[in-house]
């Protein structure tokens, strides 16, 4: 002992500072913890089709289903039970056409869902997905240039300006069915704009925009696309996804939002993009950011846990609280259930 403390002071080594002394109990890293993962900062994505007593488990998201309407009242009461306090709604139409016109029904799926949600746990918060990729017949997220009406563009290039139109009808039927909030998603330029316009002018001005501020154009979403049927009949969505490359022009997407009136921005997916995220945390410290864990990163734990390579609950409740030390305030993710039961175990 004599000779390492002598080794030390001729190294100049100050063993003053132990940073260990901070970690020898439990007690004490909680106390010291900086970041906390709660149940009420998670939202659960949940998938809504038409038909009577459904629950279809989604093939390439294990725990993860469809549901039909009638269905769903035991499905929120359990969400409401964990402590989670929103969910947001993903549409499957009875059919689909070149606009999406279910999209903007009534009747439509996703409307019918807000209303029952609703009725069963009014304080519930329901986000609703404004895309039109879901609903429509080619699979892309606005009206396609077809039939020469845009002579100077390839024929099936996403019309941007004529999709805001319909993007607006969205968000007001999601309103007048009793969303909370609405989450344009498409990356469609000006769609916060038109969105906030149109809500206003129909006397939702209290019904706030999640802006999918930076989305980009991933390959993590194939479950999602299998879960949505929403697959593109053709081509890609890189005309209006951002490159996986760029981080400056997420900077110059968010500021886009805020100014047309977005409430809250959103950076998509999370995992391969916590730089970003910090980044537009760092840029927008006084608006509420969320980040969505999106199908694949989730799809993969779910394969590794099932061959028994990683240990679920750790690397879950790891996955989120690093989303979360990145700058997210609000996670958007299919382990929410999973995720809150188990931070309730340790409360």
């Amino acid at each position: 002992m004599a000779a390492i403390a002598e080794r030390t002071r001729e190294d100049q080594v100050d063993l003053r500072r132990r940073p260990r002394r901070l970690r020898q109990s439990p007690e004490l890293r909680s106390m010291l913890r900086e970041t906390w993962l709660r149940p009420d900062d998670l939202i659960y994505p949940l998938f809504v089709r038409h038909g009577k007593g459904l629950r279809a488990e989604i093939r390439s998201m294990p725990g993860v289903d469809q549901w039909s309407v009638d269905r769903l009242e035991a499905e929120i009461e359990s969400i409401a039970g964990l402590g989670i306090p929103a969910v947001v709604l993903f549409g499957l139409p009875e059919t689909k056409d070149a606009i999406g016109r279910e999209n903007f029904d009534p009747q439509g799926i996703v409307q019918q869902a807000i209303r029952e949600i609703k009725r069963a746990v009014p304080e519930m918060l329901v986000v609703t997905d404004v895309c039109l990729c879901e609903y429509t017949d080619h699979g892309h997220c606005g009206l396609l240039n077809q039939d020469g009406r845009r002579p100077h563009l390839p024929e099936g290039y996403v019309l941007n300006d004529e999709t805001l139109e319909v993007l607006a009808r969205v968000a007001v039927s999601h309103a007048e069915a009793g969303a909370d909030i609405v989450a344009p998603s498409g990356m469609i330029d000006g769609a916060v704009g038109a969105m906030r316009v149109a809500l206003d002018q129909a006397d939702f001005d209290h019904v706030a925009i999640l802006a999918y501020a930076v989305k980009y154009a991933s390959a993590f979403y194939g479950p999602f696309r299998d879960a949505a049927e929403s697959p593109p009949r053709f081509g890609d969505r890189k005309s209006h996804q951002m490159d996986p490359a760029n981080a400056r022009e997420a900077l110059l997407e968010a500021r886009l939002d805020v100014e047309q009136g977005a409430d809250m921005l959103m950076v998509k997916p999370a995992l391969p993009y916590l730089d970003v995220l910090h980044r537009v945390r760092s840029a927008y410290p006084e608006l509420p950011l969320a980040a969505y864990n999106v199908s694949g990163e989730y799809a993969m734990i779910k394969a590794a846990t099932a061959q028994g390579w990683l240990d679920e609950r750790a690397t879950v409740l790891e996955l989120l609280t690093g989303i979360k030390r990145a700058g997210a305030d609000l996670i958007l993710t299919y382990h929410a259930k999973d995720a809150a039961a188990w931070l309730r175990e340790t409360d």
